[in-house]
Parts: structure tokens; C-alpha cells; sequence
């Protein structure tokens, strides 16, 4: 595994708008050519051949072009890379003891490193996965009981 440093990217505040002009772009680009498991792009002013990309590599910049566009900063980490319980905490956005708590549980995997706990990116994304399952869970049995009782 790897350990890399981790920090959110953001746009500054002008350039969201074009954030938003190049998502329209890439999605109309995406929608037209459903077929195509490559993109090529056209640099402006390089006379080189256009760049070819796998089309995942286009959906994940739509993506990211999406929240930059909304203002949000945007993390890319490789699933493989060792955090630090603090960047997993701030992954989670939970405290690092609430994150220990979970680690100490087993709800996350880690391993020991000296004296350190060391968390793989793709530990913290599947809790969060199963988190959001649990919750979604939570709130439609919520619904149903609502449904039943009907209004108060």
C-alpha cells in the first residue's frame, strides 16, 4: 500500500462557472457517444494527436466537474493508499476518536504500523457504503411505519 498526502482541491470563486460550462460539454460529449470506451480530446493550439482516454477517466472528471461547479471541494485518493486515522476521520468527516471507536469495533479495517493505526482508503469507502445502506434502510422502514399510523 501506498501513503500519499490528501487534500481536497477547490476552485476559486470566479472559476466555478467555468467548472459548470465544461460539464455541459463533457456530459453532452458522454450522452452522444454512449458507445465509445475511449474519449479523444482536442488541445487547442497543439498541432500533436488528440489525447485518448478511457471513458471511466471522462466519467470521473464529469464528476468532479460537478462538484466543483456546485462549490464543493473534490478528493480523488487511490483505493490502495494508507491514511492516517485523522485523514480517514476527515474522509468520514467524524472526529478521530468517533473514528477510532469504529476502528476498535471492527467496523473499519486497519493495521498497526509502530505504534500508529494506518486505515487503506477503500476500508473507510466501503464503511461509508454500508453506513448509507443502513441509513437509507432506516429511513424507508421510517416511512412505512408513517405510512401505517397514517396522519396524526
Amino acid at each position: 500500500m501506498t501513503r500519499a498526502e490528501i487534500r481536497p482541491v477547490r476552485l476559486p470563486p470566479g472559476e466555478t462557472e467555468t467548472a459548470k460550462r465544461a460539464l455541459e460539454r463533457v456530459r453532452d460529449y458522454l450522452d452522444t457517444h454512449r458507445d465509445r470506451a475511449q474519449v479523444s480530446v482536442t488541445v487547442e493550439d497543439c498541432d500533436r494527436e488528440p489525447l485518448v482516454l478511457p471513458r471511466e477517466v471522462v466519467e470521473l472528471l464529469a464528476a468532479s466537474l460537478a462538484h466543483l461547479g456546485a462549490g464543493r471541494g473534490v478528493l480523488i485518493v487511490p483505493s490502495d493508499v494508507e491514511l492516517t486515522t485523522q485523514q480517514a476521520a476527515d474522509m468520514l468527516n467524524v472526529s478521530r476518536p468517533f473514528l477510532v471507536g469504529l476502528l476498535n469495533a471492527g467496523e473499519i479495517e486497519y493495521r498497526i504500523v509502530g505504534t500508529h493505526r494506518r486505515v487503506a482508503a477503500s476500508s473507510v469507502m466501503e464503511y461509508k457504503r454500508r453506513d448509507g445502506q443502513r441509513h437509507r434502510a432506516a429511513a424507508d422502514e421510517l416511512a412505512r411505519l408513517g405510512q401505517e399510523t397514517g396522519p396524526i
